[in-house]
């Protein structure tokens, strides 16, 4: 039984005390926010201070008052239960009250979703103070269209990705990508050209709302905005990110209160009991419920890699390194020459691990080079059977291996590696490839096996290090 925090009152904290992460656009000058509080007010509806917070910089405009954040857009990594729908939804209502005319069209994954928003959008637009506003029919259902017009000619139109809704729609000036964790580049292609001929005078706005994306998930252009966020390269966009801290433990209720805002004063304790009860994934409620992501992934080496394509003939190997996936399923051995510009490359992927020491026995006779394995790794049990097979090693400490994958990003990045095939088992593992968090990271996975990587990520290590006298006893350089 988890115990609900000792808090006897609302807790209303300043989003910069909320987010973990905050990122937003400098060139901000005004805001549009006093005006729509103005209409929130009118419709009897009042924020917390972080949600006020939120929707002033989401209305930050710039000196030629155009909003700020119309080029990036707006990017919110937020938990389950928090109230976003509510949170944006309001706003919207809002502004389409408060500017005739304006278009907003809301979209998630799945249509389930999606009619969950509009039923929740349908409660607030029949408030009695927001009603009035609603033209005659103005909440249409029917054939699979899911519409609020307003009788100032603004509408909110809802729709299924999945079921391919926005292709052909233009003149939206408010578009919401929510189950953004699921957003494929084909329907941000599809979707994002609908703002091009927006009409609303501070210009289009485009939301990504969404939770941290599971291994299964589409997830890399939700991925890739977060990314550019935390290393600042986002163009005039706004990211927030509500989450627990990453190693929380799960039924700590202070970090419930951390990633969650509204709990427990508006989100009860018992909602969130019977949200854990129901997610039985601890992963899962890691992402949805606690906002942590699962890695902290790093697109910079999978976009360099590409760009380190060479067609010569590789050099001898000068090591040769073997790693061991996770669950045991595969093995590696990845090799890389020496010199400035080191060639990097699969040697073999197979399954299980019986033939690995007579391969690597077999490369070291005829090369005479070093074989370097991680100690720590799910393949150290490998080194007994390697020495005993009289193949001689270099056994890579933990520290070791930090510096080795550290060694190998920054080569990828500057240009000082090449390799020769784009399809091949390492350039695979490269592509689901991520950072493990922490402040000396390494290599770990989004999906799939990652061990040629660190195969070659060992091997390029090792033909770095200066080969010293033999242990003729272990039989380790």
């Amino acid at each position: 039984m988890t115990t609900a925090p000792l808090l006897t009152k609302p807790s209303t904290p300043p989003l910069s005390e909320v987010a973990r992460h905050l990122v937003y656009p400098t060139n901000i000058v005004s805001s549009g926010w006093p005006r729509i509080e103005r209409r929130l007010a009118e419709m009897a509806i009042r924020y917390d201070t972080w949600q006020s917070g939120a929707v002033r910089l989401i209305l930050g405009r710039d000196a030629d008052d155009r909003y700020a954040s119309t080029v990036g857009g707006v990017t919110l990594s937020i938990p389950r239960q928090v109230g976003k729908t509510f949170t944006i939804g309001s706003l919207l209502i809002a502004m389409c009250i408060e500017y005739p005319g304006l278009r907003v069209v809301w979209t998630s994954h799945h249509l389930r979703t999606t009619t969950n928003t509009f039923r929740a959008m349908q409660g607030i637009v029949r408030r009695k103070k927001v009603a009035p506003y609603l033209a005659y029919n103005g909440i249409r259902t029917a054939n699979g269209e899911q519409e609020i017009k307003f009788t100032n000619g603004s509408i909110v139109m809802f729709g299924a990705r999945e079921r391919g809704f926005g292709v052909g729609i233009d003149a939206i000036d408010i578009l919401v990508c929510d189950e953004a964790q699921r957003l494929s580049s084909k329907s941000l292609a599809d979707m994002v050209p609908t703002t091009n001929q927006a009409q609303h005078p501070h210009g289009a706005l485009l939301f990504f709302i969404g939770t941290p994306p599971r291994p299964t998930d589409a997830g890399d252009e939700f991925s890739a905005r977060r990314n550019k966020a935390l290393k600042g390269l986002m163009l005039n966009g706004i990211y927030v990110e509500l989450s627990a801290d990453p190693e929380a433990k799960l039924d700590d209720v202070k970090q419930w209160a951390k990633a969650n805002p509204s709990y427990p004063h508006r989100t009860p304790h018992e909602s969130m009991l019977r949200m854990r009860e129901n997610l039985t994934d601890d992963d899962d409620w890691r992402r949805e419920a606690m906002g942590i992501w699962d890695l902290v992934s790093d697109f910079r080496i999978m976009s360099a890699w590409h760009d380190r394509l060479v067609n010569s003939e590789p050099p001898p190997p000068a090591a040769i390194g073997i790693a061991v996936s996770i669950d045991r399923a595969w093995s590696s051995i990845g090799v890389s020459s020496a010199g400035e510009i080191a060639h990097l490359g699969s040697h073999k992927r197979e399954r299980g691990t019986d033939w690995v020491v007579a391969e690597a026995k077999r490369i070291q006779d005829q090369y005479d080079i070093p074989v370097v394995i991680h100690g720590r790794g799910p393949g150290a049990s490998l080194i007994e059977p390697l020495k005993e097979a009289g193949v001689t090693l270099i056994v890579a400490g933990i520290d070791d291996y930090q510096d080795a994958c550290a060694n190998m990003f920054d080569r990828v990045e500057i240009g000082t590696v090449g390799h020769r095939s784009n399809t091949d088992p390492l350039s695979q593992a490269v592509g689901v490839a991520a950072w493990t968090a922490g402040e000396r990271r390494t290599w770990t996975r989004k999906t799939g096996d990652v061990s040629m990587l660190e195969a070659v990520t060992l091997a390029l290590w090792g033909a770095e290090q200066p080969i010293g006298d033999l242990d003729p006893v272990n039989n380790v350089w």
